[in-house]
């Protein structure tokens, strides 16, 4: 969330950054709101000094055995009029609260000015693309050869985007996501969490799903809750309504999830396979840092998960992306994609974000610096990594001629096995 202040303060400069994540936001309508809101506190304590005042004299004149009938009326009309402003003011406060809600981000001065994912740039690229002497398979062909996955059944139980893992593709995939947990907490430092897969309408609106996201969510009505879309939502949660120590910070979690998302605005794209789900796992890595730290933090978050595919030996690029192609809540966004050998084409893996102090307003999540004032801690989270396209990368890049698929070294020790081999 935008500070209202700072947006009355420098109105043209947030027209401009808000105008760049190509989001239009009625600003003449929350000024107006903000006018009245302020001209309506002031009048409510205007009134309540001269009811107070008013109120003392009636005292006086009580106990000086005088009629105070003709004040006590104007004290009661005080009241009556102190209600129809402040009923007014909770008109103006919902509206100007929901409109504030809906105001985007604004992008950081470093990042590129841009329309949309066409102009996003690349800025660091990884490994080099395999080359076959052999009619390479796609992830689907590879998978049904091998009986690692099975989508028909998936969607007889559930619907389209929701893959069964059979065999050693289920143990295959337990591998990825504890391998990656094992790497961001034994070497990079993260401590892991188990959080909760589902998540109130504060939690939803603190890391900002709610409410621009909400149509693509899926929503449990009985219990007012929602699947979460990523672990991002509980984990950053977590430290909702506290004030932290300077001295606890950096805090940085990992955490396991399964994440679920309807996908409702994902019309037209390719959606066959693991290119796009509706229930998938992955690892998030979470950040609560310093404000001049920031970004730092996120150089260092990128090359975490960078790390992962490079000990995962697959080839990989940063893309980092422009202000129209900015999610909701970012400030600074990386993309890693996975190289598809047989798609021909780049798969987001994993985005690297920082939001700044804009969920931690949302979320009232504060910090101390020795007996200071609190002040917004920034939240940074990173995807370290999102399995489905990383599985794609990996069962392409790997297959043999034979029909066989070569798990890299780092994983054997979580899969038990080498190969996975044709039956």
């Amino acid at each position: 969330m935008l500070d209202l202040k700072f947006i009355r303060e420098n109105l043209d400069a947030v027209k401009r950054g808000i105008a760049n994540k190509q989001v239009k936001i009625d600003f003449d309508r929350i000024m107006t709101l903000d006018g009245e809101r302020r001209s309506s506190l002031e009048a409510v304590e205007t009134l309540k000094r001269d009811r107070n005042n008013l109120s003392q004299e009636v005292g006086r004149l009580k106990k000086a055995g005088e009629d105070a009938g003709d004040i006590m009326e104007r004290v009661r009309n005080i009241g009556e009029e102190i209600k129809e402003i402040e009923e007014k003011l909770r008109v103006v406060q919902e509206e100007l609260d929901d409109l504030l809600d809906r105001i985007p981000n604004l992008p950081h001065a470093s990042t590129p000015v841009g329309k949309d994912a066409s102009e996003n740039v690349e800025v660091h690229r990884w490994g080099n693309p395999v080359t076959f002497d052999f009619e390479p398979l796609d992830h689907l062909a590879i998978g049904e050869k091998l009986g690692l996955f099975d989508f028909t059944r998936g969607s007889k139980v559930t619907g389209r985007g929701f893959p069964v893992y059979t065999g050693k593709g289920a143990r295959l995939e337990r591998s990825l996501y504890t391998f990656m947990l094992d790497t961001h907490s034994n070497e990079h430092g993260y401590r892991e969490i188990i959080p909760p897969f589902l998540a109130n309408r504060a939690s939803m609106r603190g890391t900002g799903q709610l409410p621009k996201m909400e149509e693509d969510m899926y929503f449990i009505g009985a219990d007012d809750l929602y699947l979460i879309p990523t672990a991002e939502v509980s984990v950053t949660n977590l430290h909702r309504d506290e004030i932290l120590n300077e001295a606890e910070l950096p805090v940085r979690y990992c955490a396991y999830s399964p994440c679920f998302r309807r996908e409702a605005g994902s019309w037209g794209k390719d959606t066959r396979g693991f290119l796009r789900l509706h229930q998938f796992n992955k690892v998030e890595l979470v950040k609560f840092v310093v404000p001049e730290t920031s970004y730092a933090e996120l150089e260092s978050l990128r090359k975490d998960a960078c790390r992962i595919l490079e000990l995962l030996n697959i080839p990989y690029r940063v893309i980092e992306l422009v202000s129209g192609d900015l999610s909701f809540a970012a400030a600074k966004c990386y993309d890693i994609e996975v190289w598809s050998p047989v798609e021909q084409k780049w798969l987001e893996a994993s985005s690297c974000s920082n939001f700044e102090d804009f969920q931690a307003r949302r979320m009232n999540a504060r910090f101390r610096r020795g007996g200071g004032k609190p002040e917004f801690l920034h939240t940074l989270n990173g995807s370290g990594l999102a399995t489905p396209r990383l599985l794609v990368a990996l069962l392409e890049n790997n297959q043999q001629a034979d029909g066989s698929v070569v798990i890299p070294e780092v994983l054997r020790p979580y899969t038990g096995f080498a190969e996975i081999n044709p039956a």
